[in-house]
């Protein structure tokens, strides 16, 4: 059943623009947009190989287009995504179309009178508008937002947005490379977007502060630079790394003695919770555990009451992908104390342990 999604008013050099979509249920490969031959073109890949393509084009009503196909480990990604930029270089109305692995990808973003609307595949909400918020779509294409939102945070003073539907981001330059051979041959420079997620998320730009690609699991590169990929993933991931001495500083909190956790229930013995314990560690090691009422702390020892919470040993996840530095701190504030990584750059996750 069709549904009426966007009916966005925007202004635009000085003139009244209605952009009106109509989208269907869900849109097929067929239906999705084609991009033109001049469309700037990128690889999807891996250090085990291709995973797909995208593009990114303006169309001629001045939308940024973009289309992504992705093939990984028999899942596809089949999208395209069409943004209207406001007068304040953020997106005022936004399409997407497509399927997941996880089925219709069907999203729509727009701002009228002052008020910003959006409907995702998992949420829908309203924010009022008064000054430049960046959205930041729950699906959407690789490709395009990407490309959107590098940009927007580099062309703004202090590099750093308001989102929706909630939170900030910034972005902080990590380190350089130099990229291509003969006539490709250029620099690019990575930039590190906290705000998203747990972890910082590095993205390359080239000179002029265009989206020039981004590296990770997967990777999306310009069509001919992806012999620059483990090189680039090295060199970002070094940068990153750089930043763990700061962070472990301004983390890490070192006992001057012993620690004792007072009346939690605690897993014991590997076998049972009990409870109103009492569990002392120190210099690293649990040196007491025991009924809270017959267990002591030490002199002098720093308290948590625990009365309420429950105390276990450190879990394993094993199925993680340790993406940066930065998960460590992250999944121990879960109580992660151990990972297994069964598909990752086996080099660099050695040099993270």
């Amino acid at each position: 059943m069709a549904r009426s999604i966007l009916a966005a008013v925007v202004a635009g050099f000085g003139a009244l623009l209605v952009w009106t979509v109509r989208l269907e249920a869900q849109v097929t490969v067929d239906q999705l947009a084609k991009p033109p031959a001049d469309a700037q073109a990128f690889t999807i890949l891996s250090t085990s190989g291709t995973n797909g393509k995208g593009f990114l084009w303006t169309a001629a009503d001045g939308s940024r287009m973009s289309r992504d196909s992705i093939l990984l480990r028999g899942q596809v990604w089949e999208l395209d995504q069409k943004v209207q930029l406001g007068a304040d270089g953020v997106p005022a109305a936004l399409v997407v179309r497509g399927f997941s692995p996880t089925g219709d990808a069907a999203e729509t973003f727009q701002i009228v009178d002052g008020k910003a609307r959006w409907k995702s595949p998992v949420d829908s909400g309203a924010s009022a508008y008064a000054s430049p918020a960046f959205y930041v779509a729950q699906g959407g294409t690789w490709t395009g937002g990407s490309q959107l939102l590098l940009e927007a945070l580099l062309a703004a003073p202090d590099k750093t947005l308001r989102l929706l539907p909630g939170g900030r981001a910034r972005a902080e330059k990590l380190t350089e490379a130099v990229v291509g051979q003969g006539a490709l041959k250029k620099t690019v420079t990575a930039w590190a977007i906290f705000g998203l997620s747990p972890s910082p998320s590095p993205v390359w730009a080239t000179a002029d502060g265009k989206f020039f690609g981004a590296v990770g699991g997967l990777a999306i590169l310009p069509v001919g630079y992806e012999g620059d990929l483990k090189n680039l993933d090295k060199l970002q991931d070094d940068a990153l790394a750089a930043r763990s001495p700061a962070l472990v500083k301004e983390l890490l909190k070192t006992p001057q003695g012993p620690v004792a956790f007072t009346h939690v229930r605690a897993f014991v013995d590997g076998t049972h919770f009990a409870e109103d314990q009492t569990v002392v560690v120190d210099k690293g090691l649990i040196s007491a555990v025991g009924p809270a009422a017959t267990t002591a702390a030490p002199a002098g020892a720093q308290i948590f009451d625990g009365a309420g919470m429950t105390l276990v040993p450190g879990l394993w996840d094993s199925h993680q992908h340790f993406g940066d530095d930065s998960a460590g701190p992250f999944l121990l504030s879960l109580g992660i104390t151990s990972v297994r990584d069964p598909g990752n750059d086996n080099q660099l996750t050695l040099a993270r342990a």
